[in-house]
């Protein structure tokens, strides 16, 4: 049986040239962990998609094996008409289909996504931070503490107000150890 994770699916020639009047995008939620087969059904029934990959590493038993996994867990971009959208919803691996208001702001996007896989550069998701956002340290001293975020500085660095023992202290951190903090459970 052939391992889905190892199999990239690639767009279909020229969606990235579609006329947005014609096809406009959309995003589909998908259900936990379908976004390969749905995009396997879109490509079956000729709709227009794009499911960003990313590649992941894993050594096992001495051996690499390499695997294409999503960017962007559950959802599947895709382009067309409204029976198009219709003929996503049933696959029944969609939940729901989003309307993408800013067509010209995703195309752009998505575009440049593309360019970026297209030339192999690695991708990596990471959450959009910004001024509020509540955010958890993941390395270093501060590593586990959650805390929010005050200020930016430059792209990639953040200033970050860290609570503990009932008092606050703001440190400098880069964006790649700060992940969105989880809600606490009640």
């Amino acid at each position: 049986e052939l391992d889905g994770d190892r199999v990239v699916i690639a767009p279909p020639e020229g969606l990235f040239d579609l006329s947005p009047e014609e096809f406009p995008w959309w995003v589909a939620h998908i259900r936990s962990r379908q976004e390969k087969l749905a995009a396997r059904e879109a490509q079956l029934r000729g709709v227009p998609f794009y499911l960003p990959q990313r590649e992941q590493k894993i050594r096992k038993n001495g051996r690499y094996r390499i695997s294409h996994l999503p960017l962007f867990t559950g959802y599947l971009f895709f382009r067309g008409d409204l029976d198009v959208r219709l003929e996503v919803l049933k696959t029944n691996l969609c939940v729901r289909v989003i309307e993408v208001l800013d067509q010209s702001g995703i195309h752009h996007d998505l575009a440049q996504v593309h360019s970026l896989q297209s030339k192999g550069m690695p991708l990596v998701p990471h959450p959009e931070l910004t001024i509020g956002h509540e955010v958890r340290v993941t390395e270093g001293p501060f590593a586990g503490l959650t805390g929010k975020v005050i200020h930016e500085k430059g792209g990639s660095r953040f200033v970050v107000a860290v609570r503990f023992i009932h008092r606050s202290v703001a440190v400098e951190l880069p964006g790649d150890v700060l992940v969105p903090a989880l809600p606490a459970a009640r």
